[in-house]
């Protein structure tokens, strides 16, 4: 979804599109925190499963009725693990991916983490919550999303997308920090955390794929399976070692680890400057604002996708071609050309 997003968005205005999407996505995950506990606590756990099958037959119908029609990117065709090798291929040219990668799985860690540990931290002393308003926590965590989709507007359409990145991942340090050394204190701590690391972290995945999406636009797809795979494997690489430390050393140490994992995304980004081509180095200047307005990246002129005619097999007449390469020639070359009337 989030690759057709990119496709579909002129570039100027894509990190405002793909962060409507991305909120909706996050949007979800808290919203079936929130529903889940409430079903749980007033029905069987089994409940839960049915409401969820049935919202998975919901979204096909959804996807059927509202999904747009759109011709492929690779018209001439790959194979399924020809494909696959070019993802591989893929990896080592871009050095902004493996960058946006790394930074997406520390990120996604910390908020498996959070997520995860906060049920048990709730759920013991001082708090002694019930499943329902643990599960309402997650409630708290839309005011973040709100955030997302403005800030894109006003900032990582304009700006290069390393200030957002920045900012974001600022954000969720700030987050975590404060809401693991005060969260035993006061149940505000955890408030403040759930609100500014939900939107940290989305600022910093939108700024991501914004740059990401640049790099080759007809493998989009294959860009985000690269950075799906990095986010999912530091989701589940937080929802393991969270869960473990916390066993052990309770919520201080849990968050602890958390914060570790903000510190070492903000190196990796600082390793980099937001006009560096290499894989280390500030290269080309300090300056956050885009040279080209019209790109995503702020660097790369991008064609419009998605824009052919609905009839592939209509061609142009050749007049019509001969007064295109005409035209373009005064246009482009300054010669005088006198158009046939033949």
């Amino acid at each position: 979804m989030l690759p057709l997003v990119g496709d579909l968005a002129p570039p100027n205005k894509r990190a405002a599109a793909l962060s409507i999407v991305v909120c909706g996505l996050t949007l979800g995950i808290l919203i079936a925190r929130v529903l889940s506990g409430v079903v749980a606590n007033y029905t069987s756990w089994r409940t839960v499963y049915w409401i969820a099958c049935g919202l998975q037959y919901l979204i096909t119908i959804l996807l059927w009725w509202f999904m747009p029609d759109y011709p492929s990117t690779n018209p001439g065709g790959l194979n399924y693990f020809k494909m696959l090798w070019s993802i591989v291929l893929m990896v080592p040219k871009h050095a902004i991916l493996i960058q946006a990668c790394l930074i997406s799985f520390l990120t996604s860690a910390t908020f498996t983490n959070f997520w995860t540990t906060l049920t048990f931290f709730l759920a013991g002393p001082p708090y002694h919550y019930s499943p329902l308003p643990i599960g309402l926590f997650g409630l708290i965590g839309i005011g973040g999303m709100a955030f997302g989709p403005v800030y894109a507007r006003f900032v990582t359409d304009k700006f290069m997308p390393w200030l957002s990145v920045l900012v974001g991942l600022l954000m969720v340090l700030v987050a975590v920090t404060v809401g693991t050394y005060t969260g035993s204190l006061s149940i505000a701590g955890v408030v403040i955390q759930a609100i500014f690391h939900d939107a940290g972290m989305t600022t910093a995945q939108v700024a991501n794929r914004s740059a990401i999406y640049s790099l080759e636009p007809k493998a989009r797809n294959r860009i985000n399976t690269v950075f799906m795979l990095g986010t999912f494997c530091g989701q589940l690489s937080g929802t393991a070692v969270g869960n473990h430390v916390y066993a052990q050393g309770g919520w201080i140490r849990s968050g602890s680890v958390s914060v570790g994992f903000c510190a070492g995304a903000i190196l990796i980004l600082c390793l980099r400057g937001p006009w560096e081509s290499g894989w280390v180095g500030w290269h080309g200047g300090w300056s956050m604002r885009k040279k080209n307005h019209n790109s995503s990246d702020g660097k790369t002129m991008e064609k419009a996708m998605h824009t052919q005619p609905a009839d592939r097999n209509c061609e142009i007449p050749p007049d019509l071609e001969k007064v295109d390469e005409e035209m373009a020639a005064v246009e482009h070359g300054g010669q005088d050309v006198q158009l046939s009337k033949g």
